[in-house]
Order: C-alpha cells, then sequence, then structure tokens
C-alpha cells in the first residue's frame, strides 16, 4: 500500500468551487480554493465555499495552495480559508494580482504575504513531489495546468482549459510541454469537464472578437449595456476593441471590474488601442455623453453580472434606467442552474423596451474543454485513471463517455463525489473510504451560521409567510390574562379572513390553559411548542398552507408592589396651585416614595 491519495473537497458533481487535496506520504497539495454563486433556493446567500473541516484538522501537512487561474472559481474561497491557516499559495503573475485583490479586503489578512509567482518554466521540489505546470488556454491570460511528480508516477490537474489554434500569445496551450507530461506514467488526471456536452470545437476567440466588432456597429444609435465576468479579461479586451472602433465612450459598472481592469493593464495583459482619457468616462458623467456614444461594461457584485442586470431591468439600479433605444449584450455564457434567470431577466428587460442578445444563441463561446477538447488531453496525457471534474453530474458522464471513446476502461473512470478518498494502492486507485464533506455558505460576512435549517427557514418565509400569536399569561393564577394578538405576514389578509384568526385566537388560548392546568413542572419551549403543533394543524387545514408560526408568551409581572393611598406627607405633591403638567408621572413618583416609607425596618 502506497501513501498517495486523492480528495474532493468541491468542484465535482457541481459547477464551481473547485478544491482538490492530492495527499504524498505527510504532505497535502491543494490545487485551488473557489467559491461558487448560490442556486436559486439557497435564499439570501452570497457565495458558496467549501468545507474545510479536514483540511483545518491536517493545516500541518499543508504544502500549500496551487492555483490554475484567477476566475472565483479557482480563487475565491482563498480569503475564508487562509483566515484559518496560514499557507502559502502559488500561482501565475496574474492569478496572484487577482489572488490579492481578492484578499485585501479580509482586515484578518492584512499582513498575509506568502504569494509565490510561478510560471511554465517553475519547478518547486518538495522531496518527495515535485511540482510543476504547463500552460493552457482560457478566457484569462496565464492559466495553467498543474503536475505533481511523485515516486508513483504523476497526478495532473488541468484547471479549465479549451484548445484554440487562433489564441493570442498570453493565452496559448503549451502543445510541446503536453507530450511531456503524456511521455512519462501519469496515474490519474483531473480534467475539466463544464464544456464536454458540447460537441465540435468552441469558437475561436478570433470569431468572438469579429461577432463583438459587428455587434456593435449593428447597434449604432444605441446606447449598448454589455454583460460580461469581470476576470475575464479576454472579453474585456474585445469590448475595448469595439468601444474604441465604433467611437464610444466606455463606462465601467461594477464593484470589482475597475481594480481588475487597473490591475490587467498594470500587467501588460490588456491594451488600449486610444488614449485612456478618450476612452474612459465615469458614470457621474454619464449624462455628459450622448446615449448612442455609450458604452456600459457591467459585471455586477462579485462578477456575476446577471444579477445586477436583473437589478437595472426591474429599475432599482439608481444610475442605469433601462428603457427605449437600449442595447443589452449578454457576453457570458449562463451555467445550467442560472438560465430561467437569464430568461426571466430577458423578458424583464423586453418590458423595459430595451433590445437583448445572448452571445450563446450564436456562437459556442465557453472557456471550457468541449467534448473534443477533452478527448484531445486525454490522448496527450494517457493517463491510467480519469477523474471528471468542474461539473455537475450530467457533465461529469458526458466527460466519461468522451474517455470511454479514447479507450480508456469504464472502471478506470472515477466518478467521484465530495470526500471520497481514492487511495494508490497496489497499482490502482481504490475507494479507501468517504467523509462528509458539505457546503460553507457566506451571507454577508457570517461564515458558517448558514445551514439547512436557516436556509429552510427563508424558504418557508419566502414561500408560506410568518403567522406570530402574541399572548400574556399569569402563570401564578394559571390563566391567559390578555387576548392573544394576532400578526400575519406573508401569509393571509387579515381582515379577510377574521373567522380563521378568532379560530386561531382561541386555539392559542385553549392550548395555553390546557398546558397550565395540567403541568406540573413548567418549561417554556414545551409551552410555545404546544401553541405551534395547535395553531400548524388548524392553519395547514384551512389554507394548505404551512406558514412559520411563532408563539411569542410573555407573563405578567409576580413582584409588583400593591399602591397605596397618598399619605400626608405628599400633599405638597398635589398644592392646588401647584402647576402639575403630568399628574400622573407625579402620582408614580409619590407611589414610589409611599413605598419606600412604608417599608418595613
Amino acid at each position: 500500500m502506497t501513501n498517495l491519495s486523492i480528495i474532493p473537497f468541491g468542484g465535482v458533481r457541481e459547477n464551481g468551487k473547485n478544491m482538490y487535496a492530492v495527499t504524498v506520504h505527510d504532505k497535502i497539495f491543494i490545487l485551488d480554493a473557489g467559491l461558487k454563486y448560490p442556486e436559486s433556493e439557497q435564499l439570501g446567500i452570497d457565495v458558496v465555499i467549501p468545507d474545510f473541516e479536514y483540511l483545518l484538522n491536517h493545516q500541518d501537512q499543508i504544502a500549500g495552495i496551487f492555483l490554475s487561474h484567477g476566475h472565483a472559481d479557482a480563487i475565491g474561497a482563498l480569503p475564508y480559508f487562509l483566515q484559518q491557516v496560514n499557507v502559502p499559495i502559488f500561482g501565475s503573475k496574474m492569478t496572484m494580482a487577482l489572488a490579492k485583490l481578492a484578499i485585501q479586503d479580509t482586515k484578518e489578512l492584512a499582513d498575509y504575504d506568502d504569494y509565490h509567482i510561478v510560471n511554465a518554466k517553475t519547478e518547486i521540489d518538495f522531496n518527495d513531489v515535485k511540482v510543476s505546470f504547463f500552460n493552457t488556454t482560457h478566457s484569462i491570460p496565464e492559466s495553467m495546468g498543474i503536475v505533481l511528480e511523485t515516486e508513483y508516477g504523476q497526478v495532473v490537474y488541468t484547471g479549465d482549459f479549451k484548445f484554440d489554434q487562433t489564441a493570442e500569445p498570453a493565452y496559448q496551450t503549451d502543445y510541446r510541454r503536453l507530450v511531456e507530461i503524456g511521455s512519462k506514467p501519469v496515474l490519474a488526471l483531473l480534467g475539466d469537464a463544464a464544456g464536454t456536452e458540447d460537441s465540435g470545437p468552441t469558437a475561436s476567440e478570433r470569431e468572438i472578437h469579429q461577432y463583438v466588432h459587428d455587434t456593435f456597429v449593428e447597434n449604432k444609435g444605441k446606447r449598448i449595456i454589455v454583460a460580461a465576468v469581470a476576470s475575464n479579461i479576454q472579453r474585456i479586451q474585445q469590448v475595448i476593441d469595439a468601444t474604441a472602433a465604433t467611437k464610444r465612450r466606455l463606462i465601467l459598472s461594477g464593484n470589482d471590474i475597475e481594480s481588475v481592469v487597473k490591475t490587467a493593464l498594470e500587467l501588460g495583459k490588456l491594451h488600449l488601442p486610444i488614449p485612456q482619457n478618450q476612452l474612459f468616462t465615469n458614470i457621474k458623467n454619464m449624462s455628459k455623453v450622448p446615449a448612442e456614444q455609450t458604452v456600459i461594461l457591467e459585471t455586477g457584485r462579485m462578477g456575476e453580472p446577471i444579477k445586477h442586470l436583473n437589478r437595472m431591468a426591474s429599475g432599482e439600479d439608481r444610475h442605469i434606467n433601462i428603457g427605449d433605444g437600449d442595447f443589452v449584450f449578454i457576453t457570458t455564457t449562463p451555467a445550467f442552474a442560472m438560465e430561467s434567470y437569464v430568461a426571466h431577466t430577458r423578458n424583464m428587460l423586453f418590458q423595459r423596451g430595451a433590445d437583448v442578445k445572448l452571445i450563446s444563441s450564436d456562437l459556442r463561446s465557453s472557456g471550457h474543454a468541449s467534448y473534443d477538447d477533452l478527448q484531445l488531453m486525454l490522448n496527450f496525457i494517457r493517463p491510467q485513471y480519469f477523474i471528471p471534474v468542474q461539473g455537475e453530474y450530467r457533465v461529469m458522464v458526458t466527460a466519461q463517455q468522451a474517455a470511454e471513446g479514447v479507450k480508456i476502461p469504464a472502471d478506470h473512470i472515477l466518478m467521484a463525489q465530495k470526500g471520497d478518498q481514492y487511495q494508490w494502492n497496489n497499482g490502482q486507485f481504490v475507494l479507501e473510504g468517504s467523509f462528509t464533506v458539505g457546503d460553507t455558505m457566506i451571507d454577508g460576512s457570517g461564515v458558517s451560521d448558514i445551514g439547512n435549517l436557516v436556509l429552510r427557514d427563508r424558504r418557508i418565509l419566502s414561500e408560506d409567510g410568518v403567522f406570530v400569536s402574541v399572548v400574556t399569561i399569569d402563570r401564578k393564577k394559571r390563566k391567559v390574562v390578555s387576548k392573544p394578538k394576532l400578526t400575519s405576514r406573508g401569509f393571509v389578509f387579515v381582515k379577510a379572513n377574521r373567522d380563521l384568526m378568532k379560530e386561531a385566537s382561541n386555539i392559542t388560548v385553549e392550548r395555553i390553559e390546557d398546558y397550565l392546568a395540567n403541568v406540573k413542572d413548567f418549561d417554556w419551549n414545551e409551552l410555545k411548542g404546544s401553541v405551534r403543533e395547535g395553531l400548524s394543524r388548524y392553519l395547514f387545514n384551512e389554507t394548505r398552507r404551512r406558514p412559520m408560526i411563532m408563539p411569542v408568551v410573555m407573563e405578567v409581572n409576580q413582584n409588583r408592589r400593591p399602591k397605596h393611598k397618598t399619605s400626608a406627607n405628599n400633599k405638597k405633591n398635589t398644592h392646588p396651585n401647584k402647576k402639575n403638567n403630568n399628574p400622573k408621572k407625579v402620582a408614580v413618583k409619590k407611589d414610589h416614595q409611599e413605598n419606600k416609607e412604608t417599608a418595613p425596618q
């Protein structure tokens, strides 16, 4: 038995959140640390990151985090992980620059400076493991695959990739290096499966560049609003070129885009065809530029543009009001889970009078490997085992079919789940056990405080609303002393359902008085549970809905002292000539004073 294992912590059977751990002897090599954007049912969640518990328990073994590229699905979880574990990170110059942008707003990481810039010629010797890299083609420059060379053979991770024979130098795949890697034994290839549902090659970036230019020309006389991912440097370059060629001015709209563009310009990864002051204008100066000469590049919050486009379509954006004469150009390919949301957003845009076009309607513009691309990669690398990653289960299945098409045996294709531990044992990978790896959901600044129960409550509130019953009891006399006050939000309209509210009030009183009459050891949770159960059954029978029921039970003060008659000593407080604008307040003070005077000594 050898000490080499592979464990995915994300990126399998889901879109995004790439994170894989390769353990060799006593060292753990982490490949990527990404996030994913929430599904529609994850209400109120900003992003989802991997569950780090296993890695935190083995943090002394972590050699470092090795990053394939600078998109959020590869670097987005770094700020959260590095707050808990101080380990080095490795990546290309562009990837490191974007990683620093992701980390810089985290106060706890103000002193973190363990960045290591690598390139395709870098080789890092960890005694038992040599780590090297190879250039790949993606929608961001300096994307790289990662090779772990061990005494047993190589483990290769492609990162996000595709093949494009017309790619610019900063985006080109190193085919010679792929041949070199494949000339040595490769135990396993963790390969990008996200785009394998499509057969045939993707559109080249040269074709897309012309398509973007032509779209701008065709929409002369209209204001153009482009939705793009902030870190898709290639798409940003195409928008810049088309803006300059059509003599327009470009406005950057989004939390991240200005920082990304500034960083890419400083590193020479973006090029301006005209002087900067002739190309860009500020969103505050938008009114000074004719609408037909304006291009707005919208990237949204955390680089996710569609949600902010939806806000603009619903009139919630304070700067941009979409209407007649606007052309909305969506240049990002939405994830499968987002398709219905994109369709809803498009419908809203059309209702506002805008014209809308999706690049994915005319071209396959994905930055991920197609079915044929993956087969070509497998032929280059020639692995003994193949692990499809970066995709939901359906695309993992198409990647499996692609691998079988190039003669990789079916039992050598590992359809992994999060937490599966594949051990290299006697010349084969064997599933040696699994452990639970959940999702960590980020809501605002909250980490690990949002779980399935919280999401369930949010879903119930969004679907069936809330029903609140407030009541006061006298525990000593074992009775309800005030009529329940009932409130409904998102459940029923109170004034139109008086009979239902009256019966709910009666059930509240009956449940409480029955509990008080029969209980020996009083328990607040039991009391509220009894009210909740009675109301839940009644409301469901009447409406076939299950609102969140919140009983609020208060108790009268048992320690109040009885009022005393006004003493002669206090007559001065009620003198008829004494000005008294608040007699009630004076009386209260009098009672307090009298109580003090008549208290037992």
